[in-house]
């Protein structure tokens, strides 16, 4: 089973401030880390959902943070990265990228070789 985690956002964020300390932690205390509109379960938007595809398929296991439960972080994600979307993918604390780099990454297959070179487990294809 994979581990796709949901850390919620809605605890009261009061300001920017605080939502600033919430995204340093959740990205300095989780290997793999993907902010997204919705949750790995029920993603509500298809580049969130594509990257859970993705992060599903390679055994992954991530954090989610789903960015529509506080306004403040939404905005602050983006701020902190200086990306203007979502989804965002984190790694080992390194901001990725969106959806869009992710899939070319996953498809020239140096996602998989980055993932490993950073500790973080990847299932092999069957075959």
């Amino acid at each position: 089973m994979i581990e796709a985690r949901l850390l919620r956002a809605d605890r009261r964020i009061d300001s920017m401030t605080d939502a600033r300390a919430f995204i340093e932690n959740t990205v300095k205390t989780n290997d793999v880390v993907l902010f997204m509109k919705g949750t790995p379960q029920f993603p509500m938007c298809g580049f969130s959902g594509q990257v859970v595809q993705i992060l599903d398929y390679l055994g992954i296991a991530y954090q989610g943070v789903n960015v529509l439960d506080d306004a403040d972080v939404r905005q602050g994600i983006k701020d902190y990265s200086n990306w203007p979307t979502i989804p965002q993918v984190y790694v080992k604390g390194e901001f990725i990228g969106g959806c869009d780099i992710l899939r070319e990454m996953f498809q020239s297959g140096e996602l998989q070789t980055f993932l490993t070179e950073k500790g973080i487990a990847v299932r092999q294809p069957a075959g």
